[in-house]
């Protein structure tokens, strides 16, 4: 192997390092997104249970009445706006999701061309060694062969 081919080499084991780290980081970024939109939804699915087993008002005084449903109207409204964060939950966990795969598709891509390198490095070292071994073929027949005429 040349300098400059370890140095190829070198260069490439540092890129797959960065690449690494940066597949890491998106995949942790991405269990945090995905952790945070369940959290959202049980958070919505809590206050729909609350809405739905809310009080029916059967009869009594209109403050009775009115004072159910200021309190259905705001756990509604709590239920809309925890809708909305988990709408934007998920956009953030389709972002993240789209960013480690990127990530790990770059990752993947240096990785097989180290391999390929490896591969082309190991493929010319048993051709150098075939090549050796030939040579060294060729000179004990030639040894032999003038062994035999000088016999």
């Amino acid at each position: 192997m040349s300098a400059r081919d370890s140095r190829s080499q070198d260069g490439m084991r540092a890129v797959e390092r960065v690449r690494g780290v940066r597949e890491q980081d998106s995949r942790t970024g991405l269990q945090q997104a995905l952790a945070e939109q369940r959290l959202h939804e049980a958070r919505v699915a809590e206050l729909r249970g609350r809405l739905e087993s809310g009080s029916v008002f059967d009869s009594g005084p209109a403050g009775s009445f009115l004072a159910l449903r200021a309190s259905l109207d705001a756990l509604s409204a709590a239920v809309r706006s925890a809708e909305f964060d988990v709408a934007a939950s998920r956009t953030v966990s389709e972002a993240a999701y789209a960013q480690w795969a990127l990530d790990r598709a770059r990752l993947a891509a240096v990785e097989a061309l180290i391999e390929r390198r490896a591969a082309a490095t190991r493929a010319e070292a048993a051709r150098r060694a075939a090549r050796e071994l030939d040579e060294i073929a060729v000179q004990r027949w030639q040894r032999r062969a003038m062994d035999q005429e000088g016999a």
